[in-house]
């Protein structure tokens, strides 16, 4: 015999938020990215901004370099044509960032799959290499020297 009991009913005073855990999670996840901006510095933006950072902050190096190999006379005229040839680049590869966006982020995945390969194969060459037993004729027992000396030589055909 067990009685029903009718649900307590929320006391009128206090507000009930339904979206509790979305706004505590939210609050959570503005306090972390403000803390990693504040420890990493801002995050690094797409390929095409990166690589248009990059083209920016080398045209300003090369910009501001002055070559002693050309002398105090030819020293103006010589940054006069780098800034020239620097600001032809950035013309032409601006435009080639700006139209394609995607195609630098799909670059830079490609890349990443490809050092990642590049790794694995090296990791697994090296596990083989470190697997190998100290002495180096039990890894290859049929190219041993049987005749000559005691030598751990190896015995070479070259015909």
């Amino acid at each position: 015999m067990s009685e029903e009991r009718p649900a307590p009913e929320p006391e009128e005073g206090r507000a009930t938020d339904a979206d509790a855990w979305a706004t505590a999670c939210a609050e959570d996840l503005a306090a972390e990215k403000a803390r990693r901006h504040t420890e990493y510095g801002p995050p690094p933006g797409s390929a095409a901004e990166e690589l248009k950072k990059l083209v920016d902050s080398v045209a300003d190096k090369l910009s501001g370099l002055r070559s002693p190999l050309l002398g105090g006379l030819a020293g103006p005229a010589a940054q006069q044509v780098v800034r020239q040839v620097v600001q032809q680049a950035k013309a032409a590869v601006e435009p080639v960032i700006e139209r394609n966006p995607d195609v630098f982020d799909h670059l830079a995945a490609a890349g990443g799959e490809l050092l990642a390969a590049y790794r694995s194969a090296v990791q697994g060459q090296e596990q083989r290499w470190t697997a190998r037993t100290a002495d180096p004729a039990a890894d290859r027992p049929d190219r041993r020297d049987r005749g000559e000396g005691t030598g751990p030589g190896e015995r070479i055909d070259l015909d």
